[in-house]
């Protein structure tokens, strides 16, 4: 059933490219949204593409940080509703390139936010994708994470998005009084999800053969993980909300599970799901000769009840129901593309 809300509103999604931005696209698609999108390389072997969903979305080619760039854009589009997801998001990457994380994830929402308050200051709401890095590591008897927690970040990748989000919250107040929500989430995955480096991709991706699994920490570390089409859900409800009541200004949602699995039980179960018993007996072994990762937080649950109290949101997809849908699209995407 359609949301009549997004019927005809101009929507600037930032990191379309990405799987969760591919997905807010589609679904704000079939709700009857204009979907805009910022896309910094044209993969054609990216979600976007793959399914076909740039096809129906208008694509703005160019990088986050380049203003120039976004007042051209905004001063030739008004944009209703703007969801900012464009960020560097390996961990691994930013611990190796942190002046490129910092310039994408720091720079480029105060770029993003500015050329806003600048040129489209008209707009009913901003949602800003924070991260659950954000508040960095918290002793494990305060699991699962609030929102009222403080943010500590130690490592590269969860300091962006701190700062990113500190930033964020800034413009809401007094000084420049903007329709601004942060989200924090837990893992998202799901189909399209072309970021090797994350655990499920990668796991499903060697369980089929494509490559070795190597881990790289004891496999020990919690997680929560969210399915992407949950997540797109709680966007829509979340950008119509606001549009609707800037009351909402300035407030921070967490969503996840309110459960944790480990990385190795995750691993674990996806190999089961392929049937590939022999190899994981390898990669246990593996997982017991390896120590802790480094630059990671070890354990990171979140609670959702805040955003089941304001959007009436819960996550409704099982992880193994959605492992078991990302391992059937994965199947399909690797016998095109590889």
């Amino acid at each position: 059933m359609k949301n009549k809300f997004w019927e005809n509103k101009n929507v600037f999604v930032t990191g379309v490219n990405g799987f969760v931005g591919g997905m807010l696209a589609s679904e704000l698609l079939r709700n009857g949204a204009n979907v805009y999108g910022l896309i910094r390389t044209l993969d054609p072997k990216s979600f976007l593409f793959y399914e076909d969903i740039n096809d129906h979305i208008r694509l703005i080619n160019g990088e986050i940080t380049d203003k120039v760039l976004l007042d051209n854009f905004f001063s030739e589009n008004k944009i209703d509703v703007c969801f900012h997801l464009a960020a560097q998001v390996e961990v691994g990457v930013a611990a190796r390139h942190p002046f490129f994380t910092w310039e994408t994830n720091i720079r480029g929402t105060y770029t993003l936010l500015e050329s806003i308050r600048q040129v489209n200051p008209g707009i009913d709401a901003v949602v800003i994708a924070s991260s659950d890095k954000a508040y960095g590591e918290h002793p494990v008897e305060n699991l699962p994470y609030r929102e009222d927690y403080p943010l500590m970040p130690k490592f590269t990748y969860d300091s962006s998005k701190a700062c990113a989000d500190i930033i964020a919250q800034s413009y809401t107040t007094e000084l420049f009084n903007m329709p601004i929500v942060i989200t924090r989430f837990a893992n998202i995955y799901g189909p399209g999800q072309l970021n090797f480096s994350a655990v499920i991709p990668d796991a499903i991706r060697c369980a089929l053969n494509y490559d070795k699994f190597i881990p790289r920490s004891d496999g020990k570390s919690i997680r929560d993980f969210l399915f992407v089409k949950d997540v797109a859900m709680l966007y829509l409800k979340i950008g119509q909300a606001l549009s609707r009541n800037h009351n909402l200004k300035g407030e921070v949602f967490n969503a996840g599970t309110d459960k944790g699995k480990s990385v190795r039980s995750v691993v674990e179960q996806i190999y089961h799901i392929l049937d590939n018993k022999k190899d994981y007996i390898e990669i246990e072994k593996s997982f017991e000769k390896n120590s802790d990762s480094k630059g990671e937080i070890v354990n990171q649950i979140m609670n959702y009840e805040k955003v089941k109290k304001y959007f009436d949101w819960e996550p409704t997809t099982n992880f193994g129901d959605g492992l078991e849908e990302t391992v059937v699209w994965f199947e399909r995407y690797l016998k095109d593309n590889l």
